[in-house]
């Protein structure tokens, strides 16, 4: 079968014929209908192992939908079409037991961060996983449902630890509006009153941002960019999910939050945030989402089943690999890259 592989750090990944995986007891083999792509395979590519604990060579792609075509202990499962929840865990610790393994107190120490970060994932014709990893996507589209397993799953997780604050209304601004961030406004629209208002540089993204929903749409060029965010919320912004995670972006998201509001960093393109007390707003609440639990995932799919969640994505070949990492690194892909065998 062909494979999408980092053989080696700093070295461009392949596409190559390896063997075809075999399912095992307890596991599944998955005919691959759709592998999505985002930014933290670009930083991957891009890093080495000062950056991650893992070694090559491995198979990339941790967002991944497909068929269920083999399933040695349980044949009830050929058939389905399913998404896979990718994160890895020990599988022992009381994280992990209850479905979170996002958060494996053990995490960092096996050189493995998830499917296709440390070890085989799905951009490939076919992947084996844990059938206790698989969500069945019923009628969805699997090309539709595959960037609901990692930028559907950790907007909704951001979400989860934040939207108490937007219970009764208030303010929630976007930054960045990509693959995460375009779900993240739908998300709000869909379970919070809240007013969503969103920011980004590209056109493309702030018709993406209108398109999804957002009540306010401004353009990161202003050169009164505070004061457009600000006029739209004056008392500051209740929550603020910073997509993009740089100097730039965390300085904006420090100047226009509320009293008492909440953070959530969910990029990670090299931006510090400095807390001192006192020195920052009271009761200030900073979160760093990773992924999310298996039952985010699940109810992801299910608003998804609802029409209450409709990714945008752009979709290319497996064999046109190279053609999206460029549209990525470039900022050309409106919502999320998908891959198809």
């Amino acid at each position: 079968m062909r494979a999408l592989r980092l053989l080696h750090w700093g070295k461009p990944a392949r596409l190559m014929d390896v063997p075809a995986p075999v399912a095992q007891d307890g596991e599944v083999l998955i005919r691959v209908r759709a592998a999505g792509l985002c930014h933290s395979d670009i930083h991957v590519l891009d890093s080495g192992p000062a950056t991650f604990p893992f070694e090559p060579p491995f198979t990339l792609g941790h967002e991944i939908a497909g068929e269920v075509v083999d399933a040695p202990g349980d044949s009830t499962l050929v058939g389905s079409m399913v998404v896979v929840y990718a994160p890895w865990g020990c599988g022992t610790c009381q994280r992990c037991r209850s479905g979170a393994l996002n958060y494996c107190d053990r995490s960092g120490t096996s050189g493995i961060a998830g499917l296709g970060l440390g070890t085989d994932g799905g951009l490939a014709e076919f992947v084996t996983v844990e059938a206790s990893r698989i969500i069945d996507i019923g009628d969805l589209d699997p090309l539709d449902a595959v960037p609901l397993t990692d930028a559907g799953l950790t907007s909704w997780h951001a979400l989860g630890q934040a939207g108490h604050r937007l219970a009764d209304g208030g303010a929630a601004l976007v930054i960045g509006i990509g693959g995460l961030g375009h779900l993240a406004v739908q998300l709000l629209r869909a379970v919070t009153p809240a007013v969503v208002v969103t920011v980004d540089a590209r056109v493309e993204a702030l018709d993406l941002a209108r398109q999804s929903g957002a009540h306010h749409i401004v353009d990161a060029n202003s050169a009164h960019l505070r004061k457009d965010l600000l006029e739209l919320s004056p008392a500051g912004y209740d929550v603020v999910l910073d997509m993009v995670g740089a100097q730039t972006t965390l300085d904006l998201a420090r100047e226009v939050l509320r009293t008492n509001a909440h953070l959530s960093i969910v990029g990670s393109a090299g931006g510090a945030l400095r807390l001192a007390k006192p020195g920052v707003l009271p009761g200030l609440q900073v979160s760093l989402p990773f992924w999310g639990t298996r039952g985010d995932l699940v109810d992801v799919v299910s608003m998804a089943g609802r029409g209450l969640v409709r990714p945008q994505v752009v979709r290319y070949a497996l064999d046109n690999y190279a053609e999206a990492l460029d549209d990525l690194r470039h900022g050309r892909v409106r919502g999320r890259a998908a891959l198809v065998p």
